[in-house]
């Protein structure tokens, strides 16, 4: 049977993936229900995964609302700047990175210039660099940047784009893996359809802009999610160059939360799933685009 499963290779299938769905929701749907359970129970010694005394207090001491007592305000530092500061973050890198590296993918599969095979072969290098080997320069080049932050044209005599939101999103607006992911589907797409363009007396960038992106859109939403996963989620590089508190962004606020409140659980817990929230949001919206250019990413080699 080419093609296609039998009823006993479905059901083995079935067999082998169902404990190993369960295996990896299992500490989510935990996480879910815990936050709605309160701090005696959820250390009850044996774990609830369904709450006996379901409450919301977890949710209004995080976000500070609701009737509160002043022990419970005070206790509260969760704040929704950190979610609309990790929203506008993630959100601009993911438009920015998106185009970027689309433009330069379009370059690198459709285009002809002396060297092309090699930097491309460069950028792939750049993806086995670890991120800790970068770290400092990056820090470097954000603080000298030129005329921000009370530099001089030199870069000097202030502090560059060390806290602000272009230090947190210029240096993710490009990704060397992301311009792979898109190359392979490009090359996937006929050369015809672009020489017709040229013909009709389309530009490149008219090509690209009406031709070819889209015709990629299962490719461009998994970057996109990747890319906005990852900016999402980033903690260390926030950590590194923000200090204003009003500035920071949800994971590092939900790390300094742990440490001024001597881990609050319930209030921990709801903050938590608050978080995860716009990722699975993300997630079933470009379920299916994500699937297909996952998928039909790869092609052509």
């Amino acid at each position: 049977m080419t093609g296609q499963f039998g009823p006993r290779q479905k059901a083995l299938t079935y067999l082998v993936l169902a404990p190993l769905a369960i295996l990896f929701l299992a500490p989510f749907a935990w996480l879910v229900s815990a936050s709605f359970q309160p701090m005696g129970e959820i250390f009850s010694g044996t774990p609830h995964w369904i709450p006996q005394d379901a409450t919301l207090e977890g949710y209004k001491g995080f976000l500070n609302v609701g009737q509160l007592t002043k022990a419970q305000q005070a206790q509260g530092h969760g704040d929704w700047r950190w979610f609309v500061n990790s929203a506008v973050v993630a959100v601009t890198i993911t438009v920015l990175q998106t185009f970027f590296n689309a433009l330069c993918a379009y370059c690198f599969a459709k285009r002809r210039f002396p060297g092309r095979n090699g930097i491309f072969v460069l950028f792939l290098a750049t993806m086995m660099v670890p991120g800790q080997v970068t770290l400092i320069p990056n820090y470097l080049i954000i603080q000298h940047i030129p005329f921000f932050g009370g530099n001089d044209w030199m870069g000097n005599g202030g502090h560059g784009w060390l806290d602000s939101y272009w230090g947190l999103i210029m240096p993710g607006i490009v990704s060397a893996f992301g311009i792979f992911l898109l190359r392979q589907y490009m090359l996937s797409i006929p050369d015809q359809l672009l020489e017709a363009a040229r013909i009709d007396g389309a530009g490149e960038f008219r090509i690209f802009r009406s031709v070819v992106l889209p015709l990629c859109g299962p490719a461009l939403a998994a970057n996109a999610i990747f890319t906005f996963q990852g900016a999402w989620e980033d903690f260390f590089w926030p950590l590194i160059i923000m200090s204003s508190p009003e500035k920071i962004t949800a994971p590092v606020g939900l790390a300094l939360f742990v440490v001024q409140n001597r881990t609050s659980w319930t209030l921990l817990f709801a903050g938590s799933v608050i978080a995860a929230l716009p990722m699975i949001v993300v997630f079933l919206v470009f379920q299916r685009r994500f699937v297909q250019g996952i998928a039909l990413t790869g092609i052509k080699g």
